[in-house]
């Protein structure tokens, strides 16, 4: 991951801040840091129960709440590709937008300085200080575009081949 994208330290973090961190707390939390891909609460709680088997289902949803209460983490709805659920993922040191995939349902996450150029001209513009930036967007990711093209490139193929 590049330094841009680079995850916050989240028990540190906490530690600084004085908050207590209990055995199941820190599983959560670890979780979230470790994971490679964004994660809904079931998930969460599962994989904090392989490393802390006696956690329940409250503490993983307080302590993301603490999480978001202290802007540690961000809420993700993912373009709601797999329903209702939400997604969490540590903050990064810089915002990046999501880019969702509508056919395979990939999440890619995408930074540029025009982004941040783009929330300085907001706030100069608009008078507002922003705290947080969310941006989703949906649409094909590179191998599903190429791979629509090809599709659609066999199907007027064969419609011409039909007609002659």
């Amino acid at each position: 991951m590049s330094s841009l994208l680079e995850r916050r330290a989240l028990l540190e973090e906490l530690v600084s801040k004085g908050i207590r961190l209990t055995a199941q707390r820190r599983a959560v939390i670890e979780v979230i840091q470790d994971a490679s891909e964004h994660l809904d609460a079931a998930s969460l709680l599962e994989l904090a129960r392989q490393r802390e088997p006696n956690i329940d289902r409250a503490t993983v949803y307080r302590t993301l709440e603490l999480l978001k209460k202290l802007r540690l983490i961000d809420e993700l709805d993912l373009m709601h590709l797999y329903g209702e659920k939400h997604y969490y993922e540590a903050k990064t040191e810089r915002n990046h937008a999501h880019l969702a995939c509508f056919r395979c349902g990939r999440i890619e996450e995408y930074a540029s300085p025009l982004f941040e150029r783009l929330k300085a001209e907001i706030s100069k513009q608009a008078g507002f200080t922003i705290k947080v930036t969310r941006l989703e967007v949906g649409g094909n990711c590179s191998a599903c575009a190429a791979d629509t093209t090809t599709v659609q490139e066999d199907t007027e193929t064969r419609t011409a081949a039909a007609q002659h």
